[in-house]
């Protein structure tokens, strides 16, 4: 299995803090030392930097947490292989153009069969189930939407609760997907999120005594909202809330816009 970490805000800042946490989890702390990957969009634009190492000894990830690179959306991954070998194609998160825009998507989980599934115009490029599942939600998407990029994240939300669902019968899809606007984030056994807001204040990761006070994070003033995914909480003295099996979470500009199925409930928000 791997472990995810999505974040979306309403100003840019950076994910240094959480990212520390999440690399120490690739290879130190946990076993996913199998590669690791972030993508920071800029706009509609996804800088992604992508390796098959371990990310806690990665000069190249040391090299991102001490020059933070500001973002309003991101997601990271680390790897621990299930199908497919330690090569950077098979390297998490996935990136794909759509409508003029980069969508980025990552997966935690193993889904046996999904490559069973026939694809007309989407070609992976590596040989894991992760990326034949994005390109077959790849071309659901154009086939819902034609030309346009759906402009009603609600709807698009609805679309990607019901692929989860089809394409998760048949495993764990756990799955972080980015447009440049929006954050998706769907659950299949286990996944967590935190929404911070003003006023801020300290937290410790749960995998090093690393501490950061977030005011004196960049970008987080007094109107800033940062919500944080990740498939186990990256901090031990905040509280996160544990997403229920099936459900998928729409993110913007740091805020929840919408849950699915509209019943399940909702992360907590936190100052």
């Amino acid at each position: 299995m791997c472990e995810l970490l999505g974040m979306v805000s309403n100003v840019p800042t950076d994910i240094v803090f959480s990212f520390t946490g999440l690399a120490l989890r690739g290879g130190q702390t946990g076993p996913h030392a199998d590669g690791w990957g972030v993508s920071m969009y800029d706009g509609l634009f996804a800088r992604t930097f992508l390796e098959p190492h371990p990310a806690y000894s990665s000069p190249l990830a040391r090299f991102i947490r001490e020059n933070p690179i500001h973002t309003a959306l991101a997601i990271a991954h680390v790897r621990k292989m299930t199908r497919g070998g330690a090569a950077l194609k098979n390297t998490h998160p996935f990136m794909r153009v759509l409508h003029r825009r980069h969508i980025v998507f990552a997966h935690n989980g193993t889904l046996p069969n999904v490559r069973d599934r026939k694809l007309r115009f989407e070609t992976p490029i590596g040989d894991t189930d992760s990326e034949h599942a994005f390109c077959v939600i790849l071309e659901e998407l154009r086939a819902a939407y034609g030309s346009q990029y759906p402009t009603d994240a609600h709807e698009l939300g609805r679309t990607l609760f019901e692929l989860g669902n089809e394409l998760g019968s048949d495993g764990v899809f756990n799955f972080l997907f980015a447009d440049g606007e929006h954050l998706f984030a769907r659950c299949g056994d286990h996944l967590s999120c935190i929404v911070r807001h003003a006023p801020f204040g300290e937290a410790t990761l749960v995998d090093a005594d690393v501490k950061v006070n977030f005011n004196d994070v960049h970008g987080l003033g007094p109107d800033a909202r940062m919500a944080v995914v990740a498939t186990e909480p990256l901090t031990r003295d905040e509280l996160w809330s544990k997403a229920t099996p099936g459900t998928l979470w729409v993110f913007r500009a740091g805020e929840l816009l919408a849950s699915f199925p509209e019943e399940a409930p909702g992360p907590a928000s936190h100052g």
